[in-house]
């Protein structure tokens, strides 16, 4: 067994576990509070739109269906679109009016004011979602930013009403995987919410 890799793996565990635990006592009070504005939408018939590039369009899509679907307990649908998985959507959009415009234009058409928009980027300086975002600002869509390195320009756009939830790393990979939970824990919150 190749010991310098197995302490590499053992480090990447440790950091992952660090990233999170310095997350927990930073975060808790403003997922608390994205918890309630993702519930209140819900409630008065509002949805959750999620946007992301790369790993985090992948993140938009796995929340989308835990709402729609279900997370792990039984329950209503619940209203959730990710805004990164219509091939024809993306590829006209990208074609006719640029890739920074692939989410704004799809926030424009379908938000509400009711709305919430879930917009992530791991280093808070997406193009696209910062578009989005404005997009949203304009409708008086509630906004929940998922960001790492600080917030970067995303940090600075958002609003007092509007909820930044920013992984305390520079690393895009401890950004990520504490995007995932903090994901989880407003699908649980929500649930929470609706069930207990």
């Amino acid at each position: 067994m190749n010991k310098n890799l197995s302490d590499r793996i053992q480090q990447q565990f440790l950091d992952s576990i660090s990233t999170k635990q310095e997350a927990s006592e930073k975060l808790l009070p403003m997922v608390q509070v994205a918890i309630e504005l993702m519930f209140s939408s819900i409630s008065k018939g509002g949805k959750i739109m999620a946007c992301g590039n790369g790993g985090s369009a992948a993140d938009a899509q796995h929340f989308a269906a835990e709402l729609v679907g279900r997370f792990e307990r039984e329950r209503k649908e619940l209203g959730a679109i990710a805004l990164t998985t219509d091939s024809s959507i993306l590829t006209a959009i990208g074609n006719d009016y640029g890739y920074d415009e692939v989410f704004s234009k799809q926030v424009r058409a379908l938000g509400k004011p009711e709305d919430v928009l879930l917009a992530i980027s791991t280093s808070g300086n997406s193009k696209n979602v910062i578009l989005a975002i404005e997009a949203a600002q304009k409708i008086g869509m509630g906004i929940i930013a998922l960001t790492g390195r600080g917030g970067g320009k995303i940090s600075q756009l958002l609003s007092q009403q509007s909820v930044l939830l920013c992984v305390p790393s520079e690393r895009t990979a401890r950004i990520q995987e504490t995007h995932l939970l903090l994901l989880h824990c407003l699908c649980d919150g929500i649930d929470h919410l609706l069930l207990d």
